[in-house]
């Protein structure tokens, strides 16, 4: 049956409905949320292992049930975080160990393999040219990285085709 709680503003009763919903999926977890003044409901979600359609379907549906239409008409978009956007949350970060990221900083821009995530910072690990430290020419070395996420301006997964 659905609700309106008089004492809780129109974005406290949808926030609320959304993070119990989230309850019911902890593998699924909040990147956005947002209401405009037109009450369009735009909610973005990742997920531990991906965020499928039945994950969407199921959030919407956790709010579209509980809210009276009669009392505010709004609209609800619920959708997984694209291909390409950059990661928010440390647990975004976790998920893509592995992964290939290009990190902008202050100072430069880094694609390499992300290889740890913890609560402070990232490492990235990656090969590179360099002229030799004896001699001419150039070698390949491993180079690593720590980047603590306050100086993470961007990070981005790649997506490889191939």
């Amino acid at each position: 049956m659905p609700l309106f709680i008089k004492n809780m503003t129109f974005k406290e009763q949808v926030l609320q409905l959304l993070n119990e919903a989230l309850l019911e999926k902890p593998e699924i977890f909040l990147i956005d949320f947002s209401i405009s003044d037109s009450y369009k409901i735009i909610v973005t979600l990742d997920g531990d292992n991906g965020v499928i359609l039945q994950d969407c379907i199921d959030i919407s549906r956790a709010i579209d049930n509980n809210i009276d239409r009669e009392e505010i008409d709004y609209a609800l978009e619920v959708a997984s975080v694209g291909i390409g956007s950059p990661l928010k949350l440390v647990r975004q970060y976790i998920k893509n160990i592995g992964r290939t990221l290009i990190v902008k900083t202050a100072s430069e821009t880094i694609e390499a393999e992300l290889v740890d995530a913890n609560q402070d910072f990232i490492t990235l690990s990656w090969s590179a040219r360099e002229p030799k430290k004896l001699g001419k020419g150039k070698e390949t070395v491993q180079k690593k990285q720590e980047i603590p996420y306050s100086e993470i301006k961007e990070a981005v997964v790649t997506v490889n085709f191939n």
